[in-house]
């Protein structure tokens, strides 16, 4: 016996994945939803490579009552209109967009970090998925918090263009054709032209300087793993197109060498360790797409702090800082309440 599943948002790049990963990971479904908006209705998606396809469905007219879960990726605007009515109607949400993170009647969930957390999804029938960049940040800071009690995390990202959805894939591949052939990049989806450029600048600024994005890694690093950890984040977009990146500066209470540090993350729950000091002895944004794992490389002491680490982190920022997360919560509600499948 498996679960009646709904995905909202099939046709865009992480309701895509999404479909891809409950294919590959062959979760147990007698029926599967894929909706949209009215525009994609009619649409025809694939689920992953098992043949099956699926006719999408416009969201508005659907009746989530008898569903038991729902996977959405429709930005907050969507999430807003129809999470409450489908938690109304006893389809547990999956959301990841940032609405409702913050709320504390929703748990905000990496299974590897906070499991437990799930048992409040009642309140609300809504549970969270992370921001991308804090979600294979915190896979990397769990085991070593554990270990050695994190004071405080700096943090600066390389963020993919597809963090900001096909607009912004399609724009640095626009811009770096037109470049070669010597017509004008023109900004359109970015504040600044993105390709072979760098732009420190994700979601909007607020007043104190910071902008949204990292304001989101400050505090759902806080509500996922402890509230005690100070973190300060500076996140800028980069010309790739999938798989971030994050050098990470991490400050413990207890010392902890390298050493260790590499020994504990080996052992991990959903970290894959690639770190020799040498040529291509690490792992690049390229490698990881289409991978589950969070990765991490150039594990080494930090002299300038009495007990500190410095860490590189790359990750499929559509799969485990979105789709395979969502997924993964899915796994995780299954098992700890609705224990349907066999």
């Amino acid at each position: 016996m498996g679960y009646r599943v709904v995905v909202a948002g099939a046709t865009g790049n992480v309701g895509r994945e999404m479909l891809n990963i409950l294919a590959e990971r062959e979760f147990p479904i007698d029926e599967l939803a894929v909706l949209a908006s009215s525009r994609s209705t009619g649409d025809i998606v694939d689920f992953g490579e098992t043949g099956k396809q699926y006719k999408v469905q416009n969201i508005e007219h659907f009746d989530p009552t008898g569903w038991d879960m729902a996977l959405f990726a429709i930005g907050s605007e969507g999430s807003a209109k129809y999470a409450p009515k489908f938690a109304a109607a006893g389809c547990t949400v999956i959301d990841n967009a940032s609405l409702y993170r913050m709320d504390p009647d929703v748990p905000l969930i990496v299974p590897e970090v906070n499991p437990e957390a799930i048992d409040g999804y009642r309140k609300r029938n809504i549970i969270a998925n992370p921001n991308c960049s804090t979600a294979q940040m915190v896979v990397a800071l769990k085991p070593l918090h554990d270990a050695a009690r994190i004071k405080r995390v700096v943090v600066a990202t390389y963020q993919s263009v597809s963090g900001a959805g096909k607009a912004g894939m399609d724009e640095l591949f626009e811009q770096s054709r037109n470049i070669f052939v010597g017509d004008p990049a023109v900004a359109s989806k970015f504040t600044k032209q993105i390709a072979f450029n760098v732009i420190p600048h994700i979601d909007s600024f607020l007043d104190d300087g910071s902008t949204k994005e990292e304001w989101k890694m400050v505090v759902e690093t806080k509500k996922i793993l402890d509230p005690n950890i100070k973190v300060t984040a500076t996140c800028v977009r980069v010309p790739v197109f999938v798989g971030h990146s994050e050098a990470i500066n991490i400050e413990f209470e207890d010392e902890i060498s390298a050493a260790r540090a590499k020994t504990i993350l080996r052992e991990a729950p959903g970290v894959m360790l690639i770190d020799k000091h040498e040529d291509g002895g690490y792992i690049t944004p390229i490698e990881c797409v289409g991978e589950y794992a969070t990765f991490i490389s150039r594990v080494r002491e930090d002299p300038t702090v009495e007990s500190g680490l410095s860490l590189w982190c790359v990750s499929d920022n559509l799969r485990k800082g979105a789709a395979l997360n969502a997924v993964q919560i899915a796994e995780l509600l299954g098992r700890r309440h609705l224990k349907k499948a066999a």
